[in-house]
């Protein structure tokens, strides 16, 4: 093992340690580029409780609603990792200039749409810009953050991610409560125009461009074949998955495609580094850097048996339970409560416990979602004190998985590949979303036509269950190896 290699997670190597001076303003960069993440993080999900609005208010398909939703999830992971590395090669500050941007634009596009073709259009853009905006967090604190520091920053970004992802529900439903069915969904995209432009100004006076020496990227040439390759990659599972959840079968066929695309790609990005080109992703990490490869596997199986459960939980507190959107809402809310303790403090602890924390933080969640399984079936009236607790729980332990695997992932991954690699960890994290939102809503769908939907909500938590535990035993493996 090499002097780098040995390195305490979340630290760099020593000589560059020795050449690191701490950025006075680091803590205002991350604070900013958080709001900008946690903005695009949570469009992902925000949109779900607006569906019937927009159908109703336009007056459009159930299918063309599906690409409203489906069509930023799409664009937006097939993005991350080429703006991860144009972040690399060409400035983070610059990237999340253009990226925030295109952000305002297609957002205020979509707030002020006059049909659903023009939604659908404009969200394409809208998740292709949050894809270049997103992996400049985790390249932002690879630049700016050395040994524990980093584990605090990857510990504050986690809760952005956890949080983003749990409250989108809550904070869509207030909005429509509040200004009405009508107004409330425009309400939801327009917001992000305020928020934007006082982001632009700061990112504008305070996020610095990237560092330059030894370390930084000299080659500022983008892998363009490389590119399109991992993008028909993930068109080719995210596409199919997405279609599932709006019940057509027939794109599964597309998934056939995904192995010779990904051994293509990984052939060519082989290629270019052998021709002394810049690769979009240098895929000597999943070899040469293990721990960033089990990393990868961990992150894409938390989240296919994480984010499935919002979904589930909130069609089902609505449609099986009668909840109105807001109450479905606030009733999961717990979860992401739960998060918003943990996570900053797993962030801590990283750098102490290494794999551990994430050990502990799984089998809490673990417990959580099992206990939730357990009760979801309980009386409505009996909801609020029995599945509430029961989320809050799973919430603590979903805190303290995000961060640490986000650090120990990255920690040894060279600062000038950060936005690339952050940027394919997330593309795990998408399809993983992609991939247990479609699961657990089939095995909804599936169990709900033979019995209850209690007993349908119950069978898709438990399928959460396993798959969660699919990722505790590849932490265990990660933690035997030492990564």
């Amino acid at each position: 093992m090499t002097q780098d290699e040995q390195a305490p997670a979340g630290q760099a190597p020593a000589d560059a340690e020795a050449a690191y001076e701490p950025d006075p303003r680091r803590w205002r960069v991350l604070a900013v580029s958080l709001v900008v993440g946690f903005m695009s993080l949570l469009d992902v999900t925000i949109v779900n409780v607006a569906v019937p609005s927009i159908r109703a208010g336009l007056g459009t398909s159930a299918a063309t609603i599906q690409w409203v939703v489906s069509g930023y999830a799409l664009a937006f992971g097939m993005t991350l990792v080429a703006g991860g590395r144009l972040g690399d090669a060409h400035g983070r500050r610059r990237m999340m200039l253009i990226g925030l941007i295109g952000f305002i634009v297609s957002s205020a596009a979509v707030g002020l749409a006059p049909n659903a073709a023009w939604i659908v259009l404009a969200r394409l853009v809208q998740g292709a810009s949050a894809g270049l905006l997103t992996p400049q967090n985790s390249g932002l604190i690879q630049q700016l953050f050395r040994g524990a520091e980093r584990g605090r920053a990857f510990g504050m970004f986690g809760f952005t991610v956890a949080v983003a992802s749990a409250t989108g529900p809550l904070i869509g439903g207030a909005l429509i409560g509040l200004l009405g069915e009508d107004n409330g969904w425009r309400a939801l995209f327009l917001v992000n125009v305020p928020i934007g432009l006082v982001a632009l100004v700061l990112i504008w006076r305070l996020v610095p461009d990237n560092e330059v020496g030894a370390d930084a990227e000299k080659d500022p040439r983008v892998d363009l074949p490389g590119a399109l390759l991992l993008g028909l990659a993930v068109l080719a599972v995210l596409y199919p998955l997405i279609s599932l959840e709006g019940g057509a079968g027939l794109p599964l066929v597309l998934l056939l495609a995904f192995p010779p695309l990904a051994w293509a790609f990984a052939r060519w990005e082989a290629r270019t580094v052998g021709r002394g080109h810049p690769p979009l992703l240098d895929v000597s990490l999943l070899r040469g850097l293990p721990g960033y490869a089990n990393g990868l596997l961990v992150g894409t199986l938390y989240f296919t048996g994480f984010t499935g459960i919002f979904l589930v939980l909130s069609v089902h507190l609505q449609e099986g339970e009668g909840f109105s959107p807001l109450r479905a809402a606030l009733l999961i809310t717990p979860f992401a409560v739960g998060s918003a303790v943990t996570s900053p403090l797993a962030g801590r602890l990283v750098g102490r416990m290494g794999r551990r924390v994430t050990l502990m933080a799984l089998s809490v969640m673990i417990a959580g979602t099992a206990l939730s399984a357990w009760l979801v079936t309980q009386p409505t009236d009996r909801l609020w004190w029995t599945l509430a607790p029961a989320l809050f729980v799973a919430g603590v332990g979903g805190g303290g998985v995000i961060s640490p695997n986000i650090t120990l992932t990255l920690a040894e991954v060279p600062p000038r590949m950060g936005g690339a690699a952050g940027g394919a960890l997330q593309t795990g994290q998408r399809i993983g979303s992609a991939l247990g939102a479609a699961l657990l809503m089939t095995v909804y769908q599936a169990v709900g036509t033979v019995a209850s939907a209690p007993v349908a909500a119950r069978s898709a938590l438990l399928a959460a269950l396993v798959v969660l535990t699919v990722a505790l035993a590849a932490a265990v493996r990660s933690w035997r190896l030492g990564d």
